[in-house]
């Protein structure tokens, strides 16, 4: 009796070969969209500035040069390490550090929380989680800046009901700074915590309870290692666009919370701007974020070994 045909073996010999026509369009969209504008700051990096605005090609790597050195005003002194670039990384490493904690701080017990209540008020409360990216970040970030000025209606209410006596100077402080931050990537650290929490199985809870474990020994040992991948995934997500923010420092900053996206920014503003030196900071941010992401990673896979 002759064996009837694989039709599993078939079918996935037919998917295989639509692999490549299904996939081009996304190979298509990330060549156009990711690799090409990579591929022009990379040459733009290393290109020369031209005195009247855009670029000479003429290689250089003076770009890089100007960003770790300095030497003098004309250029004819000792080559000296240049803090003031430094500075502003380092400035934007523990503002965005800073930012990611105080997500997760609040976006822990709010994932919880949301996680926890019956399934019609889940689809409510994050319904309301993300109500505020229905509006423009730029128009977020303005709105902010009015709650918070001195005239504000902050300080105001704070005014009248008596609990200071003179307006407070948050604008243009590292605190403002901070606020706009934590306020712009907020939903990104609670949404994939919520969702490694709606899968996580509340029996371990009880079992370790039964067991004598305390809450925060529930906590630390069961809870956090089951939820970890979505709390990483959150702390990227708030850490990587936090790093590179130049909305929050433009507006609700000022010249001594002044971050590497703002840096970034004003080089290609305007027909006085330095395009190489734009392009080499940027090229310099994102060799960082990714080697924050490898390092992310590789923790991932010796977690799982």
């Amino acid at each position: 009796m002759a064996a009837a045909p694989d039709s599993s073996g078939s079918v996935a010999t037919g998917w295989r070969s639509l692999a490549v026509p299904l996939m081009l369009p996304t190979w298509l969209v990330i060549g156009t969209f990711l690799l090409v504008p990579v591929v022009l700051m990379v040459v733009y990096s290393v290109l020369t500035k031209d005195f009247r605005g855009g670029v000479v090609w003429e290689f250089s790597l003076a770009a890089y040069d100007q960003f770790f050195v300095t030497r003098g005003l004309f250029g004819d002194e000792p080559p000296q390490i240049e803090w003031t670039y430094i500075g502003i990384f380092w400035r934007s490493i523990w503002q965005a550090a800073l930012a990611t904690l105080l997500c997760l701080l609040i976006g822990f017990p709010t994932a919880w929380f949301i996680a926890t209540r019956s399934l019609r008020h889940r689809a409510l409360w994050v319904f309301l989680i993300t109500v505020p990216y229905w509006v423009n970040l730029l128009i977020r970030t303005v709105s902010l800046r009015f709650l918070l000025r001195d005239q504000g209606p902050l300080n105001e209410g704070l005014l009248a009901i008596g609990v200071i006596d003179a307006p407070l100077r948050i604008i243009n402080t590292d605190l403002a700074v901070q606020l706009g931050l934590f306020y712009s990537y907020l939903p990104f650290m609670v949404l994939p915590i919520y969702a490694a929490v709606e899968r996580y199985n509340f029996a371990l809870s009880e079992a370790a309870r039964d067991l004598y474990a305390g809450p925060w020994t529930t906590l630390r040992e069961i809870v956090l290692p089951v939820v970890k991948p979505g709390i990483v995934a959150g702390c990227i997500l708030v850490f990587v666009p936090s790093l590179g923010a130049f909305l929050a420092p433009d507006l609700l900053g000022g010249a001594k919370t002044y971050m590497i996206g703002s840096l970034i920014d004003e080089q290609f503003r305007g027909s006085m701007g330095n395009w190489p030196f734009g392009a080499a900071v940027a090229m310099i941010l994102l060799t960082l974020v990714l080697l924050v992401l490898l390092w992310q990673a590789r923790a991932a896979a010796r977690g799982q070994r």
